[in-house]
C-alpha cells in the first residue's frame, strides 16, 4: 500500500440508518472527514449515529439531510439543498442505500410509478449523480506525495454485489434468476405499470433487486468511459458478505437466522458491519484506491490480512453498448419526471 496521505474532505453517504452505511459514517469520521448522510428519516439516521457514539448536532463533523431516493422530486430538492449549504465542493459521494423485498407477490411503485427497487437503488442514485457530478469535479482535496502536495481526485463510490456479477459464484445462483437486463424493453416501455422488470418480463422481486444492482455497477463503468479524463474517480466495491444487516429484514425469519451462520462457518464470506464500513471508507479516502473504473473486492472467502483487488466483471456489466443504452434510457426516465 502507498505511503501517500490525503487530507479528509466532505462526503455524502446514502442509506446510513443501519448496516454498512452507518459503519462507513463512523469509519470516515474517525479519519477526520465531514460526513453528510442522506435518508428518508434524518432523525432515525441521527439516532443510529448517536447510539454508535458519533457526534450529536455537530455540523462540522456530521449532518443529516432528508432525501428519499425513491422519489425523483425529493432527490432534486435534496441535492439542491445540499449544494446550497456547502461551503465548497463535495469531495466524495457514496451510493449505498438499497431496497430489497424478495417476498413481494406484486411490485410496489415509487412516486413516479417505477418499480420500487429499481426506482430507489438505480434511478434515485442515477439522478443524484447527475446533480452532484459538477460539484465533485471541482473538488481539490490535497494529498501529500512524499516530497510535495498534490490534488487528490474526488471519489464516486457505488456499493455493488456479487449477485450482479456472474464472474463470481454468487452471481451464478439461479434463484430466483441471475441478474440480466435482457433487451432493456422495460426501460424502452417506460418502466411504469404494468412494466416492472428491466427485461419487460414478469415480476420477480429478488431478481428486481439484482437487476437494480447490475444497473448500479453498469453506471460506474459508463461514468468511467464518459468522464475518464475528469478529476473524479469512479469505482464500485463489494466489501464482503455482511449477512446480518437490515437489508435482509424483509426475508423469512429462518433465512435471517441461518444466512449469517452459513456465511460465517460454511463459505467463510462473512464480514462484520464494522469491517465493511472501514473498507468503504478506504475506497473513499485512500490514494491506493484512486484508480477509476475498478470494482474492488476482498474475495468471497475472507482471509486473514486479505488485500483488496480489482474484481473481474462480466460482460453484462462491462459491455459498452448495453451501458450506453442503460445510461440513455435512465437519463430519459429521470428527466421525464
Amino acid at each position: 500500500m502507498s505511503s501517500f496521505q490525503s487530507a479528509p474532505g466532505t462526503v455524502l453517504i446514502t442509506g446510513t440508518t443501519s448496516g454498512v452505511g452507518l459503519y462507513a459514517v463512523k469509519a470516515l469520521i474517525d479519519l477526520g472527514w465531514k460526513v453528510i448522510t442522506a435518508n428518508r428519516s434524518p432523525l432515525k439516521a441521527e439516532d443510529a449515529a448517536v447510539k454508535l457514539g458519533l457526534p450529536f448536532r455537530c455540523p462540522n463533523q456530521l449532518e443529516h439531510i432528508y432525501l428519499d431516493l425513491s422519489d425523483l422530486n425529493s432527490v432534486r430538492q435534496g441535492a439542491k439543498n445540499l449544494l446550497d449549504s456547502l461551503d465548497g465542493p463535495l469531495d466524495a459521494l457514496v451510493c449505498n442505500a438499497a431496497v430489497y423485498k424478495p417476498r413481494l407477490s406484486k411490485p410496489e411503485r415509487s412516486s413516479q410509478g417505477y418499480e420500487l427497487s429499481m426506482a430507489t437503488n438505480h434511478f434515485g442514485h442515477f439522478l443524484l449523480i447527475q446533480l452532484l457530478l459538477e460539484s465533485l469535479s471541482n473538488s481539490k482535496r490535497p494529498v501529500w506525495k512524499g516530497r510535495s502536495w498534490g490534488i487528490e481526485s474526488s471519489r464516486l463510490v457505488m456499493l455493488g454485489t456479487v449477485t450482479a456479477n456472474y464472474q463470481e459464484l454468487g452471481g451464478k445462483i439461479p434463484i430466483p434468476a441471475p441478474a440480466d437486463l435482457g433487451d432493456l424493453s422495460g426501460f424502452k416501455q417506460g418502466f411504469t405499470d404494468p412494466i416492472s422488470m428491466a427485461s419487460g418480463k414478469r415480476f420477480k422481486p429478488g431478481k428486481a433487486y439484482k437487476d437494480s444492482k447490475l444497473c448500479n455497477m453498469i453506471t460506474i463503468q459508463e461514468l468511467h468511459r464518459r468522464f475518464k479524463d475528469s478529476a473524479v474517480v469512479f469505482s464500485s466495491l463489494y466489501p464482503g458478505c455482511v449477512a446480518n444487516t437490515r437489508l435482509f429484514r424483509n426475508t423469512p425469519k429462518i433465512f435471517q437466522w441461518l444466512f449469517p451462520l452459513f456465511q460465517r462457518f460454511i463459505t467463510g464470506g462473512f464480514v462484520s458491519q464494522s469491517l465493511a464500513g472501514k473498507r468503504v471508507a478506504e475506497v473513499v479516502s485512500s490514494p491506493d484506491f484512486g484508480v477509476s473504473g475498478v470494482h474492488w473486492s476482498w474475495g468471497n472467502r475472507q482471509k486473514k490480512n486479505g488485500e483488496p483487488f480489482s474484481q473481474k466483471l462480466s460482460e453484462r456489466i462491462t459491455d459498452p453498448v448495453t451501458a450506453k443504452n442503460v445510461w440513455d434510457f435512465s437519463l430519459r426516465l429521470v428527466k421525464a419526471n
